[in-house]
């Protein structure tokens, strides 16, 4: 797979959207060379925000996570997640009730802190399924995944409610070569057997584009366009096709869930075309 160096790519836009695992860090930590980047995008005055399909950790814990591994120049309100997203909904239609949830206590106390009341899938009592107001895909760990995904089709079967996924993410790198199902692929799961479509947050769906463009022309110092942006990303299904739906250019980037091995043959099976393909974001 011939690619193409990216920094070139990137003088020509005033912003950039980065996804975080597999453009900026990875399963070993920081990606050898990041920070240089990050140093260029700030000397040419190119607006960033950091996209991240992390339901797992606020906005404040996803910043010092970037401190303790090192990478310097990004501000905490640069980081735009598919959990804030989540959050946000749940404050507004679902302002009172009980949340039951499939994810880890943090992920829950942090998204679900709009004054509900929160319950693990594992400890929902199928026989007052009524008192479940809403249910929440947070994350793909802190549960047992035999008994709670069962409970979890059982309450949906029973009763009709409001469905989020906070992170839509179907795999996540886990090592160089292997990956792990992730919350997407679980809600994906339950959708199927059920025959139904929940509330989705995260790329590629339009809300988490439409925040971080709606940020940038809030609190940028000038206008942006469209063609004034470049959406860079590892992953073909999730950031380069939630790119070009918006209407942004789009950068694959090889350092992450996309190999240089198989790259073109998934975008030729997918139809899911990037405008530029580099290795990383170094050089």
């Amino acid at each position: 797979m011939d690619t193409q160096p990216f920094l070139p790519i990137l003088g020509q836009f005033k912003a950039v959207f980065l996804d975080s695992y597999g453009v900026l860090k990875n399963h070993r930590g920081l990606i050898e060379g990041v920070q240089q980047t990050v140093d260029y995008i700030r000397e040419r005055g190119i607006a960033l925000r950091i996209l991240t399909n992390d339901a797992s950790r606020s906005q404040h814990e996803q910043f010092a996570a970037f401190r303790r591994l090192g990478l310097q120049g990004i501000e905490e309100d640069e980081i735009i997640t598919s959990g804030m997203l989540a959050k946000q909904y749940l404050q507004h239609k679902v302002k009172s009730g009980r949340i039951a949830y499939l994810g880890t206590e943090n992920a829950a106390s942090y998204i679900l802190e709009s004054g509900n009341t929160s319950i693990p899938a594992g400890d929902v009592d199928l026989e007052r399924a009524d008192e479940i107001d809403a249910f929440v895909f947070l994350d793909d760990e802190g549960f047992d995944w035999n008994r709670d995904i069962n409970t979890t089709v059982n309450l949906l079967r029973r009763k009709t409610m409001p469905v989020i996924v906070a992170n839509s993410d179907k795999l996540y790198p886990v090592s160089r070569n292997d990956v792990a199902l992730a919350t997407g692929s679980v809600a994906q799961l339950v959708e199927s057997i059920l025959n139904r479509s929940f509330i989705h947050f995260g790329k590629p769906d339009s809300q988490m584009f439409m925040y971080a463009f709606d940020h940038l022309n809030k609190e940028g110092s000038g206008q942006y366009d469209k063609d004034d942006i470049l959406m860079v990303g590892d992953t073909l299904h999730t950031d380069i096709l939630g790119g070009n739906k918006f209407g942004l250019k789009t950068t694959l980037v090889l350092s992450g869930n996309t190999s240089a091995r198989n790259a073109g043959l998934l975008i030729s099976a997918t139809g899911i075309i990037p405008d530029y393909i580099c290795a990383s974001i170094v050089g």
